[in-house]
């Protein structure tokens, strides 16, 4: 017997199998991650500036102190908002949707 140990010979056939048909759903997650990423970057950021700039201080006349607390909450609520709709569209990617009624 020989006690040496033999590379495998289809170790470049690529990724396990269980990996072969996943490429689209992982292309698919990370899109989805990708969208949700710039939507929490940008939305909370530009809702602060503009409710501060039209709402509080154009259209209430609020003092700028006062403006930025408000906007605070605005923005507070907006990253909410987007981590709420996150986890309900990951929770939902994967689930079959189905036409007909269950028995």
């Amino acid at each position: 017997m020989d006690d040496s140990v033999r590379p495998s010979s289809d170790s470049s056939a690529g990724p396990p199998p269980y990996f072969r048909g996943n490429e689209g759903s992982l292309v698919s997650a990370l899109k989805t991650l990708l969208f949700f990423t710039v939507l929490m970057v940008t939305l909370p950021i530009g809702l602060y500036f503009t409710s501060k700039a039209y709402i509080f201080e154009g259209s209430m006349e609020m003092s700028s102190s006062d403006s930025y607390f408000y906007a605070a909450i605005v923005a507070v609520l907006a990253v909410h908002v987007v981590l709420a709709l996150f986890v309900y569209v990951a929770w939902n990617e994967g689930v079959p949707k189905s036409k007909g009624k269950h028995d």
